[in-house]
């Protein structure tokens, strides 16, 4: 791209001759003064120094660009506004919250400071809000205007991200394309991405689910499509570190490997707690590039309705190949959908030298606190952080989601053989590896996979209700252990087919002698994908919604034993549950 100089505007004008006055009164002072350059003559070095900056360097991906502070053209604010899940019925908490805002952009905009608002997404209640109607308002025409219309009050501009609610609109629209357009209409949006030079070198960047009814899985899983990513990754490829490029990213979920551990069960178990969660390399696609692009300085999401006031809210990249970003977990504004009582948002302060983590507590009249202060070294590829604690850290308030670390005492080294006596008792927490790499464990009665890179929570793999009483076995069952040849004619030696060195069988079992053999994905995975599309479990409940009418009309039956059977899943339910089968891997 070619960028055109900037234009031959008063202000530059006036820089342009600031530097010439500069460099003139510089020469003139040394050559007057023996001793070295004079005070009037250093004054005059610094004002051209400043003019100097003033020239504003544009990035050529850039949708918007704004005004820069005069004073220090690397300053700038950002407002962080977590899951607003607007509810028209209860708009007290937006109104304070706005206020709380509305004091520190004042101060900033006399100031010159340029400010912005961003969105993290999920922006209407996931209900039926307003009356003679059951239609979700999330996702709608009216949602949308709605967010638009609070969103463009605080009177700065502002940038929204799509989360997992922003295309629910199922009753209004047939296709997630239809949903997503009148979403970029409303919102004055191009693309469900954008680019925002907040400052000079500054690039505010969201990406934004595009995907509810066409979701593979659970259409909460916040997916970014391979446009944005494509896009994204051409993004920070451009704008290098070394040339003092500074990459602020929004996103309403955070990407695997964020070492964030302020998660919702629900999230991990269900298989949407990451960007792209189920996608496979695709998922550990956004840690690779901010381990490779060390522009990208912070990572702003939200999706967890939990609080700022834990340690592990906000995590750092020393020593934790996370690149030089600061990985930043974002509150709610209501009190209807906090889930830990917390009510905050983040606010973030950007100078040239680095840039600030607060949060504003909206419980406390709009309280202002300083978290963490990020300061870049010199040649901008690596950041130095001071985290600053708070009084209301208090990690053991709300439980976190666990995530295994090398140095955790927890983790089972075995050969082969039993590994736990008691797998479903109370307070077990473990993990190990198998020999192919994959990562199980055992928290809360469950067992988890977790990612083998980072070890971040992948999903479900065994509920409580199968786990309770039994025991866990590894065992080799590759070429070292014995293969057992066929007798059926034809299939001689199949059992020894694609057998592997590193094979292994995880085995649940009991005194009683029943035993699971607990198979991987297709894919080698274990973590089990049991909670589908919403759309297509709505439509399997309208289906057993018709079979109790049959009955019923046809038999006067009020009551009916009725069981779907499908696949491999076991409920229409939106949440895991269970993993068991009655009369199979459970007692009848």
């Amino acid at each position: 791209f070619e960028v055109s100089p900037p234009e031959a505007t008063a202000d530059n004008m006036a820089a342009r001759s600031a530097v010439i006055v500069a460099l003139a009164l510089q020469g003139a002072s040394a050559f007057l003064t023996r001793g070295g350059p004079s005070p009037r003559a250093l004054r005059a070095r610094s004002a051209g120094r400043m003019a100097a900056k003033m020239q504003v360097s544009p990035s050529p991906m850039a949708q918007n660009v704004m005004d820069f502070s005069k004073d220090d053209p690397y300053a700038f604010t950002a407002c962080i506004l977590g899951d607003l899940h607007i509810d028209p019925r209860y708009m007290e908490d937006y109104y304070s919250g706005r206020e709380h805002f509305e004091k520190i952009i004042e101060e900033d905009k006399a100031k010159g400071i340029p400010v912005g608002v961003c969105s993290l997404g999920d922006l209407g209640e996931s209900k039926a809000v307003e009356p003679n109607t059951s239609e979700l308002f999330a996702g709608t025409t009216r949602c949308h205007e709605a967010a638009a219309e609070y969103l463009g009050s605080f009177g700065v501009p502002y940038e929204v991200v799509g989360g997992n609610h922003d295309l629910e609109g199922i009753d209004e629209f047939a296709t997630d394309e239809e949903n997503l357009a009148v979403y970029l209409k409303c919102h004055n949006k191009e693309t469900p991405q954008f680019c925002r030079q907040i400052a000079e070198k500054t690039l505010l960047v969201g990406l934004g689910s595009t995907v509810f009814r066409d979701a593979k899985y659970t259409s909460h899983e916040v997916t970014v499509d391979d446009a944005q990513i494509a896009w994204f990754e051409e993004l920070v490829e451009s704008h290098p570190a070394a040339e003092g490029w500074r990459v602020i990213v929004f996103t309403h979920a955070p990407p695997m490997g964020a070492g964030l551990r302020v998660l919702q069960k629900n999230h991990v178990v269900n298989g949407c707690c990451w960007l792209n969660h189920s996608s496979g390399d695709i998922t550990k696609k956004y840690i690779e590039l901010v381990r490779k692009h060390r522009c990208i300085k912070a990572w702003f999401s939200g999706h967890f309705h939990l609080g700022q006031d834990y340690e592990d809210s906000i995590t750092f990249p020393a020593g934790n190949n996370r690149g030089s970003c600061v990985f930043v977990q974002t509150a709610v504004m209501r009190s209807g959908t906090t889930r830990d009582g917390r009510q905050q948002s983040r606010l973030l302060r950007g100078t040239e030298n680095g840039f600030e983590v607060l949060s504003v507590n909206h419980a406390k009249g709009g309280e202002v606190r300083l978290d963490a202060t990020i300061t870049y070294t010199s040649d901008n590829e690596e950041t130095a952080v001071a985290a600053h604690p708070s009084e209301d850290y208090d990690h053991e308030q709300f439980f976190s989601a666990y995530t295994p670390s090398d140095d955790d005492g927890c983790e089972i080294e075995y050969d082969q053989g039993t590994i736990l006596e008691d797998a479903g008792a109370d307070n077990v927490v473990c993990w190990w590896k198998l020999k192919c790499g994959r990562v199980l464990g055992v928290h809360e009665g469950m067992v988890v996979e977790y990612d083998e890179s980072t070890l971040a929570p992948l999903g479900l793999v065994v509920a409580k209700d199968e786990l309770a009483g039994r025991k866990v076995a590894v065992v080799d069952s590759g070429l070292d252990a014995e293969c057992f040849m066929s007798e059926e004619v034809g299939m001689e030696g199949a059992d020894c087919v694609d057998q592997d060195l590193m094979e292994q069988a995880v085995i649940l079992y009991d005194d009683e002698g029943r035993v699971t053999v607990v198979q991987p994905n297709e894919d080698g995975s274990y973590w089990r994908k049991i909670v589908r599309n919403k759309m297509i479990r709505m439509k399997e409940v309208r289906r057993e919604k018709a079979a109790k009418a049959f009955m019923k009309s046809n038999f006067g039956k009020e009551e009916v034993d009725l069981v779907s059977s499908w696949g491999p899943y076991v409920t229409t339910s939106g949440t895991a549950k269970n993993t068991g089968v009655q009369g199979l891997t459970l007692k009848k």
